[in-house]
């Protein structure tokens, strides 16, 4: 097998890994350190293409630019004459066409899209190879995720997001610029910070709101915006009162309308417990809040002292003496 015959081998390999969504670059990884020289890289490479009898060398003959935006089409100019074998190899591309040397080598806007190093390598003779790097375009969407869904008002660092700008190819962009959070709920701004994003990613954390019902959360960067809502709901009960009255044989025992300590109504379902301590012992008696207003019957004859708590709240004690 000659010597063209292995570069066409060797890249058939190369293209294979691609439509596999292996990179070539990873593969190479395999047999170039961490810190690889640029020579040492391109010695790894010419391995993976099944070129190690071909000379490599700096890019003499085959002029790339050093930087690309993605979707972006761009032209390799080369030196020398006559008819020469031409591969990119690049993040899911690897494409190999025949050109005339001493012309320029068009590279097509579709086959730059994803953002990553790239390597053109020309054979004729010898080989010579060239790398550039393909960066994002503009950011075209984002990408925003916020925690929890549900959370309770006046929560310290409750509710955080994270946010990331990726361009109209999916590829995250590393330096979109500053991201804007703002929370409002109703017509109230609770918060606007605008974050400088490190590596693509921006992300805040604050505390929740004060009042129960929708908290709307938005990220924005330029004329794009993306949208999410956080139910804020009612914290722990706070300053339980209790009231009651004896019938016949038992004692009725209600909350007053219970709220958390900002004022917002506890949601129905929550349960309170009533706790009754008479001359034979104990009892305790678990109800859900309806309405607003938790009520339990407790059976109780003599004089007795009733006492409520819902969570870590403690309301007030409340005494009846026997025949009321």
């Amino acid at each position: 097998m000659g010597r063209e015959d292995d570069l066409g081998c060797g890249f058939t390999a190369a293209a294979k890994a691609a439509v596999d969504g292996v990179s070539v670059i990873a593969a190479v990884n395999r047999c170039a350190t961490q810190n690889r020289m640029r020579l040492a890289f391109h010695f790894c490479l010419s391995i993976a293409l099944g070129t190690v009898g071909s000379s490599i060398s700096a890019a003499q003959d085959l002029r790339a630019p050093s930087a690309v935006t993605a979707g972006e089409a761009v032209t390799i100019s080369t030196t020398g004459s006559g008819k020469a074998t031409f591969y990119l190899v690049g993040p899911g591309v690897a494409n190999k066409s025949e050109v005339s040397l001493g012309g320029e080598i068009a590279l097509r806007s579709q086959d730059l899209r994803d953002a990553g190093q790239y390597f053109a390598i020309l054979c004729s003779d010898s080989c010579h190879s060239a790398s550039f790097y393909v960066m994002s375009a503009k950011p075209a969407s984002l990408a925003f995720l916020v925690h929890p869904s549900r959370v309770p008002v006046a929560a310290n660092d409750a509710v955080s997001g994270v946010a990331l700008a990726f361009d109209r190819f999916g590829n995250l962009n590393l330096d979109p610029g500053t991201i804007t959070f703002q929370l409002s709920a109703g017509k109230t701004s609770l918060l606007s910070r605008s974050v400088a994003a490190h590596d693509g990613i921006a992300w805040f954390r604050t505390t929740s709101g004060k009042s129960a019902g929708p908290l709307l959360v938005v990220a924005s960067i330029g004329d794009l915006s993306a949208r999410r809502n956080v139910q804020e709901v009612a914290s722990e009960p706070c300053n339980l009162r209790i009231t009651g009255q004896r019938t016949k044989d038992s004692l009725v025992v209600q909350t007053e309308p219970v709220h958390d300590c900002a004022g917002n109504p506890v949601p129905d379902g929550t349960i309170v417990s009533f706790t009754a301590t008479d001359a034979s012992g104990r009892s305790t008696v678990d109800a859900p809040i309806k309405r607003g207003i938790a009520r339990a019957e407790i059976a109780a004859s003599g004089p007795v002292v009733v006492s409520v708590a819902s969570g870590v709240a403690m309301g007030n004690e409340l005494r009846i003496g026997g025949g009321q």
